[in-house]
Parts: structure tokens; C-alpha cells; sequence
């Protein structure tokens, strides 16, 4: 999986002609403008509220307990292979938002539904459909394990280790807060999505940047570290067992692509409710969502843990990231790492919660939407309660199988997403706007 999700980014960054790389400033610039979305845009959220919606869904446990792992197993070296992981994902975002909202549809409830299974659909046309139930199948069932359950359980246990909590009570607690918010649907997950992210993520970046600042001294050794690391293996030392080059791959790739879901296709399931005129316009936004995930809060996590100097500790997950934190503020700095987890694991929840929605909506038709968000609702307070090792596992392998049906749907559709970026580009948008997009059909 990691060789065809990153040979296909590093395609379509080919085709074209590395544009999501060139284009990094003009993204945030339109993530800006993007707050207040056309008189002409068609969709049921803002574009920006539709980004940060899909950003609750990928800045989670990944940035902080997956970042700790990649470096714990493969070593600082494995940081490098995140960003590359990064650089090559955008262009697999970008394409997978492009394609989400020029076959987008309109369902019976009046609002827009797009993802890999309508580009599957719509793109390749109805001998392709099984592709795109596929997808939706895989998709709506590994919701549960790593988008509810799995994000429950981490919550529980950072909130039990931290303070002491009964897991019961929080799975109580977040059980009505995630029903009070995914009962609402989309608008109501966009508009709390949309003040909750830039919250966390600006919070957590001020947290990590208290532990940069202490140790200050130690960044440029930390960077150079990284580098070498990269090429060379990594040796034991303290209580790191050293690290093969291929393991710091191998960890830094697998640990990037979890975090920032590129090659999944379910930012484009968010980006679908985006109010918007151009697929391009969307996808431009879209893309910008691996480089604030990976290459701005994984990077920081990464770099607190190498400067802290807790990286040879032996410790893995979560509790290393823990570490850093207390290092450069005893007594405190595991309580506000606790409290990162448990938001950014929360807004996961509520994220993958309209991936999960819009998949059964695919496969059953919208009468599915909410009997799903009470399932998904009550499978949260489970999660909190129970042990979910045999779930990670299983969560881990249906998000493998989500991706084959989208990059086949990425390559075989590669022409129309180089056509559409030609052309908004060059100018010349008639063909790349979005036509009134028909009623489904559930024949």
C-alpha cells in the first residue's frame, strides 16, 4: 500500500508539473478568501468550513502518537520521510478533492454528496459502480474502528492517566457531546469544525512551541540529525534499540499517510459539501490540508520529541510525545498534552462521522443518515469503555482497502484532473465549472 499510494502521488505530481508544490502560498491565500464562498458557489458549507471539517478528521492521534512512533521504531530519520510523504501526498489530495466535487451529486434531501464512490460512479461511468461500492463499504465499516471506537478509547485513557477519570465517564461524557454535535448533520459538524480546529491546532502549536523555545539551542542539532538519519542507519542509543534506513521508510511513510489520510479519498467526501464553483478551486483549498497536518503539526510534535532528548528514552506513542511535554514544563506539560489528545482525537470523531454517513448514504440512500449517527453516537461510549487492540488491526486494514478503489480512480481519471488545472489556470473555466448537478439515483 505505501508504494502504490506513494507512487501515485508522485504521478500525478508528474502530470502535474508539480503544481501543488508551487502553488503552497496561493493555497493559504485562498483558504483565506475561501471563508465567505461565491454568489455563483453551489454547496452546504463554506469552503473553509469544509477543509476544517476535514481536518478534524485527519489532525488526531496520528500527530501526536503516531509522530512519537515513527520516530520511537525508525528512528529521527523517519521524520524526513514524513515530509517527503507530504510533498508527494498533496497531489493525491488535490486530485481526490478535484474529482470528489466535479462529480458530486445532489441527493434527495437537497444537499451535495461526493467522495471516490461518485467519482468512481459518475467518472468511469456504471460498469465501474462495484469499485465505488466497494469503497463505500470499506469506508462506512472502518469508520467505526479507527474514526469512533479507536478515537474514544485513546480519549478514555489519555483522561484516566492524566486525571484519573472513570473510562465509563468519559465515554458518558462524549457520547452526548459527540450525539449533540453529528445529530445535526453536516452544517452542524462545519460550523463546530470550524471553530474548534484552528482553536486546537493553534493551541497546540503555542504548546509545542514552549518546548522548541526551551530547548532552542538544540534545533539546528535536531535538523541535522533528521537529515543524516534519513540515509544512514540510525544507532543505538539510551534506550533506542537503532534503526534500519529501510525502517525509517518505512515508519516515517506508513506513520504520514495515516496522518494525513492522502491516497484514502475521504477529503474529498468533506470537500464535496463545499460551496464552490470550481472542482480546482476546491481541490487548491483541499491539498493544503496534508501540508497544516503533516508538514506544520506533525513536524513540531517531531521536533519536540528530538530536542527534548526524550526520543532514546525507549518510551513509544503517546507517552513519549507526553515526555517532551513534561521535560520543558514539569507538572504541567503531560496535562496539556492530554488535553490536545483527547480534542483532536474528539474532532476526529465527528469527522470521520460524515465520511462514515456519506458512504451508507452511497449504499442504503439517505433514509441511512440517521439511524447512522445514532450507531455511530452510541459506538463512542464502547469505544471508551472497552479494549480495542483487535479493532486497531482491523481499522488499519480496512483503510488499506478504502485506498485501491480511489487510486485506481485517481489513475484512470488523471486526464480530466490535468485538464481542469489547465484550464482554470489558463483562464478558461467553462468547462471545468460545475454543472447543476442532478438528483441521485438509486436505480
Amino acid at each position: 500500500m505505501i508504494v502504490l499510494i506513494l507512487g501515485t502521488g508522485f504521478y500525478l505530481q508528474l502530470r502535474l508539473g508539480f503544481m501543488p508544490l508551487r502553488k503552497i502560498g496561493h493555497g493559504f491565500a485562498m483558504i483565506w478568501q475561501s471563508r465567505k464562498p461565491g454568489k455563483d458557489s453551489e454547496g452546504e458549507i463554506s469552503p473553509y468550513a469544509a477543509l476544517m471539517t476535514a481536518l478534524s478528521a485527519t489532525v488526531g492521534t496520528g500527530n501526536i502518537a503516531g509522530v512519537a512512533t515513527a520516530i520511537a521504531v525508525g528512528g529521527p530519520g523517519a521524520l524526513f520521510w514524513m515530509w517527503m510523504t507530504a510533498f508527494v501526498g498533496m497531489a493525491t489530495k488535490y486530485g481526490e478533492v478535484v474529482l470528489a466535487v466535479k462529480y458530486r451529486e445532489v441527493d434527495d434531501h437537497g444537499e451535495h454528496a461526493g467522495g471516490p464512490m461518485f467519482a468512481i460512479k459518475n467518472g468511469l461511468g456504471k460498469n465501474w459502480r462495484w469499485l465505488g461500492t466497494a469503497f463505500a463499504i470499506f469506508g462506512g465499516l472502518a469508520g467505526f474502528g479507527i474514526g469512533s471506537m479507536v478515537q474514544a478509547n485513546g480519549i478514555a485513557s489519555a483522561v484516566h492517566n492524566a486525571f484519573g477519570v472513570e473510562t465509563w465517564i468519559t465515554g458518558v461524557v462524549l457520547t452526548l457531546l459527540t450525539g449533540a454535535v453529528v445529530l445535526g448533520g453536516i452544517k452542524r459538524i462545519g460550523a463546530v469544525a470550524e471553530v474548534l480546529v484552528p482553536f486546537m491546532c493553534i493551541g497546540y502549536i503555542l504548546a509545542v512551541g514552549v518546548v522548541l523555545v526551551v530547548f532552542a539551542d538544540r534545533i539546528p542539532e535536531a535538523f541535522a540529525t533528521i537529515f543524516n538519519q534519513a540515509f544512514n542507519p540510525t544507532a543505538a542509543s539510551g534506550g533506542f534499540l537503532g534503526a534500519t534506513v529501510i525502517m525509517a521508510i518505512q515508519k516515517g511513510v506508513s506513520r504520514g499517510i495515516f496522518s494525513n489520510e492522502a491516497g484514502l479519498g475521504t477529503a474529498g467526501i468533506a470537500q464535496a459539501a463545499g460551496a464552490t464553483s470550481n472542482p480546482v478551486f476546491s481541490g487548491l483549498i483541499g491539498m493544503m490540508g496534508t501540508f497544516i497536518d503533516t508538514i506544520i503539526v506533525c513536524t513540531m510534535t517531531g521536533l519536540a520529541i528530538m530536542v527534548s532528548g526524550v526520543w532514546t528514552s525507549g518510551a513509544n506513542g503517546a507517552v513519549l510525545s507526553s515526555m517532551a511535554f513534561e521535560a520543558a514544563m514539569p507538572g504541567v506539560g503531560k496535562y496539556l498534552l492530554a488535553v490536545a489528545l483527547a480534542i483532536f482525537a474528539f474532532t476526529t470523531i465527528l469527522g470521520w462521522c460524515y465520511y462514515g454517513e456519506k458512504c451508507w448514504e452511497f449504499l442504503l440512500g439517505t433514509v441511512s443518515a440517521k439511524p447512522f449517527r445514532l450507531l455511530w453516537t452510541i459506538s463512542v461510549y464502547f469505544g471508551a469503555v472497552l479494549s480495542l487492540d483487535f479493532a486497531w488491526l482491523v481499522a488499519d486494514t480496512l483503510n488499506a482497502l478504502m485506498a485501491i478503489p480511489n487510486l485506481i480512480s485517481l489513475l484512470v481519471l488523471s486526464p480530466v484532473i490535468v485538464q481542469l488545472t489547465r484550464e482554470y489556470f489558463a483562464g478558461e473555466p467553462a468547462s471545468a465549472a460545475i454543472p447543476v448537478a442532478a438528483t441521485v439515483s438509486r436505480n
